[in-house]
Order: C-alpha cells, then sequence, then structure tokens
C-alpha cells in the first residue's frame, strides 16, 4: 500500500507500512517512507522498492503464497542460520 501524505507535511512523502511475520505468528509494523524530491516519481519508485527489499517484504510474500510444509520451514529456517554464521565468519575473519 502506498499512502500519499502530501497534505499532512510540507514535502511529498510516500510511506508502507510493511507487516512482517516471525516465526510462529509474532508480528510488528514497520513504516518505510521515501521522500518525493522536485516531483520526481521515478527515483522515489525506485527508492521505495530497493527499500522494501532491503526489508524482506518481497521475500516473505513469496514464502507465504504457498504452503509450506513444517519439515521444509525448518530445513530453511537451518539454511537461513548457517549463511548468516557463515557471513559473521566471514567479516571477522577479514577484520583482523
Amino acid at each position: 500500500m502506498i499512502y500519499d501524505h502530501s497534505e499532512d507535511y510540507p514535502s511529498e512523502r510516500f510511506s508502507v507500512a510493511a507487516i512482517s511475520d516471525g516465526t510462529k505468528g509474532a508480528r510488528y509494523l514497520k513504516d518505510i517512507e521515501v521522500k518525493v524530491i522536485d516531483n520526481d516519481i521515478e527515483k522515489a519508485m525506485r527508492i521505495l522498492k530497493k527499500k522494501i527489499q532491503n526489508d524482506g517484504l518481497f521475500k516473505r510474500l513469496k514464502l507465504k503464497k504457498s504452503y509450506e510444509k513444517p519439515s521444509e520451514f525448518r530445513r530453511r529456517k537451518q539454511r537461513e542460520a548457517l549463511r548468516r554464521e557463515r557471513i559473521a565468519a566471514n567479516k571477522a575473519r577479514h577484520r583482523r
């Protein structure tokens, strides 16, 4: 959803409310805002898309599109954890 808050603020802004599901139904609401400068909507849309992508909303929507078996869920979570560990180990090794 894109809300136009241009009446509320002196400069134009677009805001997206991203509902994020954690495990076992935990939810939080995060606002993503992008300022529109010089009526450059195309640039604002690119920035908004990048922010949504970095937030992981597209990935969550793709996962919610179809049913995921509990065994697949556990395997995916394990793969993601291993990937995070590998990235953290790489960063720690390069800091030395």
